[in-house]
């Protein structure tokens, strides 16, 4: 499934991986958040409740561009570098293009919906 991220007058698309949570948050859209940086290495915000880890690996690595869920603090984290495999973290996608605008210091107000087709 497709989706559109805007971002501050910026639209990304990104792919979203078929699986339960990637469907689950599916679900939740469209959602309008402010995404904050996290550790120098990701955007994060709180979703309005917990998704569905069903069927979904113990952890993660991700990369650049990765859209993920962390299960144990039941947030988005879209990262802009690489990271180490972290339990509790589920893939939800990738950002088809345009991860250097997460590199954008200070919180970025973002609305994710489907993408028309």
């Amino acid at each position: 499934m497709q989706i559109s991220i805007d971002i501050e007058g910026t639209t990304l698309t990104a792919t979203l991986d078929d699986n339960d949570s990637s469907r689950d948050f599916a679900s939740l859209l469209p959602l309008s958040l402010t995404l904050d940086d996290y550790a120098a290495t990701e955007k994060v915000s709180d979703l309005p409740r917990r998704l569905s880890t069903k069927d979904a690996p113990a952890g993660t690595a991700a990369k650049a561009g990765d859209l993920t869920y962390y299960s144990p603090w039941g947030n988005l984290a879209i990262f802009y570098k690489d990271f180490r495999h972290a339990s509790g973290l589920v893939k939800l996608g990738s950002l088809d293009s345009g991860v250097e605008i997460m590199r954008r210091p200070g919180p970025l107000k973002v609305t994710i919906r489907k993408a028309t087709q």
